[in-house]
């Protein structure tokens, strides 16, 4: 009994903390030059723009409707329009569906 309390108890030490998950309305965009941190913009990368999240961080972004999940990099500022949390590269959509309708209902982790 004791070695079974000791060994969960380290494995919740262990565990990473969780991180809080974010749901809102992304959409994705093609075209641009250069990103906001000064990289040349790939559309079919997987990379993400968001308003404050700091160059580099990966996301895990699952598009609610589909279930299809993708591990992108925040590389750009945006979006630019009311109500929507993300903008995706092309390629980032086209993982997870969201290319066809342009706008769709998503969620996201921040991943270590």
């Amino acid at each position: 009994m004791k070695r079974i309390l000791i060994s969960a108890l380290a494995a919740l030490m262990l565990a990473a903390p969780a991180q809080a998950l974010t749901t809102g309305w992304a959409s994705f965009y093609k075209s641009g030059r250069l990103t906001a941190n000064g990289e040349h913009f790939k559309p079919m990368g997987l990379t993400a723009a968001h308003r404050k999240l700091a160059f580099g961080t990966m996301l895990r972004v699952t598009n609610l409707k589909t279930g299809k999940t993708v591990l992108v990099r925040v590389n750009d500022r945006g979006p630019f329009i009311r109500g929507r949390i993300l903008d995706l590269s092309l390629g980032a959509a086209k993982v997870i569906g969201l290319n066809r309708s342009g706008v769709a209902k998503i969620s996201f982790v921040v991943v270590k």
